[in-house]
């Protein structure tokens, strides 16, 4: 039996309590409805999804043309080619999901129908929209029940390149993703083809392991019971480096790989994993050790093939969608042109190789060589690569843990881009500064925001027309890549404008954004298992 998340514990308390979103949208209906009064802390009355002033936002936007699309969220078989198919959840039959393409202005009306066994949602990564459409449950909507449906209506008011996922447990570690392309109906860039590239951790259904028995082996944290999980630890640890781990975490390990689980019946090999290390990310990759790594749901022993001609511009739009992995991406042979992170227009600059945390998008122009190329995705400090291939002319297919040199060259990341000048905030002094200290460690895997587990009842004010300075200190001695919903900030000395950054350990990143969308907005870390373990909190507007 899977254990109830601690989103889904505090979501049956605000029912219970007749607090949060009682009225909100239907579970098992189909449409929105009106919220209720939702909980609030002592400093002040909030803004709620069904407040009078989220509506008025969104005629601002001046809604355009209606562009409809249903998906289906169901339980299914997928090919992850190389003659591996699994069985986990997904919208439609495809991995990732089928792009939903819109332009810049249109009214999105995406219908979901629920045929999972779980409640679900979707969130639209990256998009300033209507608060009663953002898709998280407990706080913006209820959960949209088996066999139910929801329609999601808003309009898009800003080009780029975004994704959609649930918001909904751990469930985001699945195949419930999909990329969101925005055109901008003036597009500013010449190039003659797109590549949609989306990068993955794949873990559910190889071997028995689920997200969910991730989770419940790593909140289990770094004890003697953290890594009995009905296998041995070994089968995640292979090809990775261990010389970051303590005496005393080796130790363990070695005790626990000899030691018969008590479990009846094993969930799964152990996934948890040790002494991934990357000095980009400032020492500790991550928790989880992946069997597979993905790009556009296909695994390296065979990779998508996209085809141009030499001399053709190819625009790329990379997308990680990860759970807890990091993706160091470079294209054999090729200098990448940085053009836009996170949706907005950078300075460009030129890499060998781009960085992107969870959550994170960056597009590249790339002019194509002749020949046939490895799109390597390497899994930052995890030592394994995903493969997807740029085929222009003849030559052999590259081998499946191809690692073009580019990879060791210049690695971009979205903290060292600048805006665009078209997109910078005008400069201002804050008029509020919240400090948000992350806090927690693998060992206990306590992961919070100022030492408290999410609770969606405390939320951090703003109010309309401020300038809002976040700053995020991570006293833990992990990264962490955090995301505003419903906004887009600004890195600071003219930085670009980003919805998701990395923090290192130990580091202080501000940024700013105007308060120009009211209601109740998630601030968590995009590593999902850290977010589901209680490294989330909420932005409040100010009545």
């Amino acid at each position: 039996m899977t254990r109830p998340t601690r989103r889904t514990v505090l979501g049956a308390g605000l029912a219970a309590a007749g607090t949060g979103l009682l009225t909100a949208c239907s579970g098992s209906g189909t449409g929105h409805s009106s919220h209720g009064s939702g909980a609030s802390t002592p400093t002040g009355d909030y803004v709620t999804p069904d407040s009078k002033e989220v509506g008025a936002t969104e005629a601002l936007r001046k809604p355009g043309p209606e562009r409809k699309v249903r998906l289906t969220a169901v339980e299914t078989p997928l090919d992850l080619g190389g003659g591996r198919t699994v069985r986990s959840w997904a919208y439609g039959d495809e991995l990732p999901g089928k792009e939903v393409r819109v332009t810049a202005g249109d009214t999105l009306a995406l219908t979901l129908a629920n045929n999972l066994p779980r409640a679900t949602s979707i969130h639209w990564h990256g998009l300033a929209l209507r608060n009663d459409m953002d898709g998280v449950p407990g706080l913006t909507q209820r959960d949209i029940k088996p066999g139910g449906s929801f329609d999601y209506r808003f309009t898009v008011s800003h080009p780029g390149t975004y994704w959609l996922h649930p918001h909904s447990g751990v469930q985001q570690d699945r195949g419930l993703y999909a990329p969101l392309i925005v055109e901008d109906p003036r597009e500013p860039l010449k190039y003659d083809k797109e590549w949609v590239i989306v990068l993955d951790d794949w873990v559910d259904g190889v071997d028995g392991s689920t997200p969910d028995a991730v989770l419940a082996e790593l909140g289990k944290g770094m004890g003697m019971g953290g890594m009995d999980h009905g296998g041995s630890a070994s089968g995640s640890m292979e090809g990775h480096d261990m010389s970051n781990m303590s005496m005393t975490s080796m130790t363990s390990m070695t005790s626990m790989t000899t030691k018969k689980s008590p479990s009846p019946k094993p969930a799964g090999l152990s996934r948890m994993l040790m002494g991934a290390n990357s000095d980009l990310l400032g020492g500790d990759a991550g928790d989880v050790g992946y069997p597979h790594y993905l790009i556009n749901g296909r695994t390296p022993q065979s990779p998508q093939t996209f085809t141009a001609k030499p001399g053709d511009r190819i625009r790329l739009r990379i997308i990680n969608a990860g759970g807890d992995t990091a993706f160091r991406v470079a294209l054999g042979g090729h200098q990448l042109t940085v053009t836009h992170t996170d949706g907005f227009p950078v300075e460009h600059t030129r890499a060998d190789a781009l960085l992107l945390g969870m959550g994170e998008r960056i597009d590249a122009l790339v002019t194509a060589g002749s020949g046939t190329f490895p799109l390597t995705a390497l899994a930052e400090g995890k030592s394994r690569t995903a493969l997807a291939v740029l085929r222009t002319g003849g030559g052999a297919a590259p081998a499946a843990g191809a690692r073009p040199k580019e990879l060791d060259g210049k690695v971009v990341h979205g903290g060292r881009l600048k805006a665009a000048e078209s997109v910078r905030l005008e400069p201002s002094r804050p008029d509020r500064t919240i400090e948000f200290h992350l806090t927690g460690s693998m060992t206990k895997y306590d992961w919070a925001v100022n030492g408290k587990k999410y609770d969606p009842a405390v939320r951090h004010p703003v109010r309309s027309g401020e300038r809002v300075r976040l700053a995020f200190v991570n006293s833990t001695t992990m990264w962490h890549p955090m995301h505003l919903h419903g906004h887009t900030y600004a890195l600071a000395g003219g930085g670009a404008r980003k919805d998701t950054s990395i923090v290192l350990p130990g580091k202080r990143l501000e940024v700013d954004f105007d308060a120009d969308n009211p209601g109740l907005w998630m601030i968590h870390c995009h590593n999902v298992y850290h977010a589901e373990s209680g490294m989330m909190t909420v932005l409040g507007y100010l009545k």
